[in-house]
């Protein structure tokens, strides 16, 4: 996918209070080898290894035009590189520490994808996770009908982002079936208030809205971009717009 870091950086404020959230729920050990999974602009992996005292810590994203910001952040304990998550976990490198602020909704079939996470993990490692939860943010809900509608449809070929994100309960089974010692799993609301519903589009626009954008073109595009407009006028009527964004945090060791 195509990211725009100014679009994304335009809410740096909403999107970094869950990091931090994510962030109280680790545990802090002298000489961390540490994964940061979607690392994007690098600032918040900055923090992250600033909170962590002689930890060498490795940013991964696979966009270009994120990863680009982050080469200010790098030092000799510091670094990053341009890679997938699927690829990361084809490697036979493992951490004290996998730590993914709002990058694993993106990896499909996540019952298959824990246990591959849970094995790039030392014994004693931490795996600590914060994924919006899609299936419960109306927005995701309305581009899903959007793509439903003529002539998106046909345009998209039947396609939509069916998100791969589980359950609280579903995400504790899985942690509990492939050896946790500890955890904690929980939802948390991050408000927005925003003046309107165009500042709720921006929003999205930012992550959410991306793979469909991309899969269409011209005036369909355009006509797809009215629609969802529409939609979220009709589903937010008042101003300012509070939008209830849920998220879920996680954290296990083994």
């Amino acid at each position: 996918m195509t990211w725009n870091p100014a679009i994304y950086n335009k809410f740096k404020t909403e999107r970094f209070a869950p990091f931090y959230d994510l962030l109280k729920l680790v545990t802090v050990k002298p000489g961390m080898n540490v994964i940061d999974l979607g690392c994007g602009t690098g600032e918040l992996t900055s923090e992250l290894a600033r909170q962590l005292p002689g930890a060498v810590v490795f940013g991964i994203d696979s966009s270009e035009a994120m990863l680009k910001e982050a080469a200010a952040f790098e030092n000799n304990l510091l670094q990053f590189e341009c890679s997938t998550i699927e690829e990361q976990l084809n490697s036979d490198q493992q951490w004290d520490l996998i730590f993914s602020n709002a990058a694993i909704q993106w990896v499909a079939d996540h019952p298959t994808l824990f246990p591959k996470l849970i094995g790039r993990l030392k014994p004693g490692g931490q795996l600590a996770l914060q994924i919006p939860d899609q299936q419960q943010n109306s927005t995701n809900r309305l581009l899903e009908a959007t793509a439903e509608e003529e002539p998106f449809k046909s345009a998209l070929q039947n396609w939509k982002r069916t998100s791969p994100v589980l359950t609280m309960e579903a995400y504790a089974q899985l942690l509990f079936e492939n050896g946790s010692q500890s955890m904690t799993v929980y939802e948390k609301i991050y408000p927005l208030v925003l003046k309107d519903t165009d500042a709720l589009f921006d929003w999205v626009s930012g992550t959410a809205l991306i793979p469909y954008l991309e899969k269409l073109e011209g005036n369909t595009r355009q006509l797809f971009i009215d629609a969802f407009q529409s939609s979220l006028k009709e589903h937010f009527p008042k101003t300012p717009v509070f939008y209830p964004f849920k998220r879920i945090l996680m954290e296990a060791t083994f």
